[in-house]
């Protein structure tokens, strides 16, 4: 049996014309809105050794990462499957700049395994990074910021929810759970509250208000009005009250904004150290844009920083649009004609698709529709409608 020279590895496509132009066309429009927001932008290689991309522990990194050996030092490398260690990276240890430095970022990523069922191995990942400032402000110009980006591809009926890891985390740690603690946040990622139960009924020495308080957090989702539920509901653990007033001081700031509460939502958990947020959107099946706070995460390269920030997929977003729309293009024909090619080159100059056709030929172009074309009227090359 042999395999066709076209066949793709699973869960890795082509992008047709007028997709490809799409993304291109968001890739711009949010570097451009990013830096008018007065973020740099960086662009680290596809490939480098391991130690500096497993930054924060992250075993979901880890697993992601397509490995290889490099023929000239011999060590282990990998190709990314996220950039953000990549710039804490060149923000840490390249820039090494004193105060804040806001940082934003675009490039493929390959992952050794597709997320989800529908999900491509291959990303187009996009996003920006604020590093050296730990206040609510910076958390709040990320997500504004990633808002905007979603607004800007035409994302509509979005909704935004908030959690932080400080809540399952010191309650974990009071239940003494730190080696099960995989097993725990599954559970609670699946908000299994049986599976929970029955977890607690097999491990000894948990104490019962804690293990009720586990039970009872996948339950603690909605508006606002959860975090005054979870804080009469929860223990009082230090670790908590931080949690949910960092919390709270974000969902007042974002007054106006639909956002959401999900205190079981523990995706990065062993990577956040502060709030984190995922945005959704209608016609998506899960999360567009994830992201958070992540402190500490330049440490890695002999440099601690406040670190927060955000990514998402341009390919995804594209996916989830209405088809693209072909470009409205001049259709002319091939000539040596002078005067033909000054008129071409100034239309192109004023921004029009102009295609020149070869003679004798015809062309199968999914990516234009010619409205108007160039004609010789009486010696003049003149722009006339198709219609």
């Amino acid at each position: 049996m042999t395999t066709s020279n076209w066949l793709l590895p699973e869960h890795l496509s082509d992008i047709l014309p007028a997709e490809a132009r799409r993304i291109e066309e968001l890739r711009r429009a949010m570097l451009d809105l990013y830096r008018n927001c007065g973020f740099e932008l960086v662009a680290p290689p596809l490939v480098e050794y391991t130690d500096s991309l497993f930054v924060g522990n992250s075993q979901d990194l880890k697993l992601q990462t397509n490995k290889l050996v490099d023929q000239l030092s011999g060590r282990t490398m990998g190709v990314r499957a996220d950039m953000t260690s990549q710039v804490a990276r060149i923000d840490a240890h390249l820039l090494n700049r004193e105060g804040v430095a806001r940082l934003c970022y675009c490039g493929s990523v390959l992952h050794a395994r597709p997320s989800g069922l529908l999900a491509d191995r291959e990303l187009l990942q996009i996003g920006a990074e604020i590093y050296g400032y730990s206040g609510y402000e910076a958390d709040l110009q990320i997500i504004q910021l990633a808002l905007d980006s979603l607004a800007l591809a035409g994302v509509e009926n979005t909704s935004l929810d908030l959690n932080h890891p400080g809540v399952s985390r010191a309650l974990i740690e009071a239940a003494g759970l730190q080696e099960q603690a995989g097993e725990v946040l599954s559970l609670l990622k699946e908000k299994d509250v049986p599976g929970l139960r029955q977890l607690f009924e097999a491990t000894t020495g948990v104490p019962d208000d804690i293990a009720a308080a586990l039970i009872r957090l996948p339950s603690l989702y909605g508006d606002g009005n959860v975090l005054a539920e979870a804080a009469s509901a929860l223990p009082d653990l230090p670790g908590i009250r931080a949690a949910l007033q960092a919390l709270r001081t974000l969902v007042d700031a974002l007054d106006g904004t639909s956002v959401g509460i999900d205190l079981a939502d523990v995706k990065g958990y062993d990577y956040h150290s502060g709030v984190s947020f995922a945005i959704f959107g209608r016609g998506w099946p899960d999360a567009i844009v994830r992201g958070g706070r992540y402190d500490n995460a330049g440490s890695s390269f002999g440099r601690a920083r406040a670190a927060t920030g955000f990514s998402l997929d341009l390919r995804k977003v594209s996916a989830g649009l209405a088809p693209a729309e072909p470009s409205r293009a001049v259709r002319a024909p091939w000539s040596s004609d002078p005067a033909l090619g000054e008129k071409v080159r100034q239309l192109r100059q004023d921004g029009n698709v102009v295609v020149q056709f070869f003679p004798g030929t015809t062309q199968s172009i999914d990516e234009f529709v010619f409205d108007r074309e160039l004609v010789s009227d009486n010696g003049q090359w003149v722009l006339k409608s198709t219609n």
